[in-house]
């Protein structure tokens, strides 16, 4: 079977359950910067890029620009963005603030198809978010299940954009190569000059470096 592919959807339209959310986020794993979620809902499966859409980390950098770009403005889906800060990660957690990123994002696609709201979940991962809604967990999702997969791409430009527009504050790690990921680069940056702003301080060696 390929994927990913409109099975989960499918299965839930056929229940009379017409708006179906996937939700994704990005970001759990850098020393820096946020963690972003997207929610997004497929109003007909014949997008104009529906071949090109896969989970974004099997996307190069052009090629999910190029999807972003042409999907952002589209009749064809609705979408919601999510964002919890670097500060908030250190506060409660990265598995709790991708959650409420998740619930973020979700609120910000129901402001834009109000009075309506999402009948379904569908969310990458093997946890639930703190809302009054049916929802399912599917391991690996991005990779299986289509609004999943878009839900994915938009996250993963989202979040790099912010990124490369920290990187003009923060010039000395390299923000606009690694994102915040924990590179070679990113570690030698780190060793020579401490961390920034927008480090997490919980992470290691982040935390060990204050110390």
């Amino acid at each position: 079977m390929e994927y990913p592919n409109f099975q989960e959807e499918n299965n839930l339209w056929e229940r009379g359950l017409s708006i179906v959310v996937g939700i994704d986020e990005v970001g759990r794993g850098p020393l820096a910067g946020p963690v972003v979620a997207a929610s997004a809902i497929i109003k007909t499966k014949d997008l104009a890029c529906k071949k090109d859409i896969k989970d974004s980390k099997k996307l190069t950098h052009k090629k999910r620009q190029l999807i972003f770009d042409s999907l952002i403005n589209s009749p064809d889906i609705e979408w919601g963005i999510g964002i919890v800060s670097e500060t908030i990660i250190d506060k409660i957690n990265i598995l709790e603030a991708s959650k409420l990123a998740m619930k973020q994002s979700l609120q910000d696609l129901e402001k834009k198809i109000n009075p309506k709201t999402a009948d379904f979940l569908l969310l990458d991962g093997n946890f639930k978010i703190n809302v009054d809604l049916s929802q399912k967990s599917i391991v690996g999702g991005d990779d299986k299940v289509f609004s999943i997969a878009l839900a994915s791409i938009i996250a993963k430009v989202t979040r790099d954009k912010m990124m490369e527009e920290y990187h003009k504050q923060y010039p000395l790690y390299g923000f606009d190569r690694h994102k915040g990921y924990g590179t070679k680069l990113h570690f030698e940056m780190l060793k020579k000059y401490g961390p920034c702003k927008i480090h997490r301080k919980s992470f290691k060696p982040v935390s060990c470096l204050i110390n």
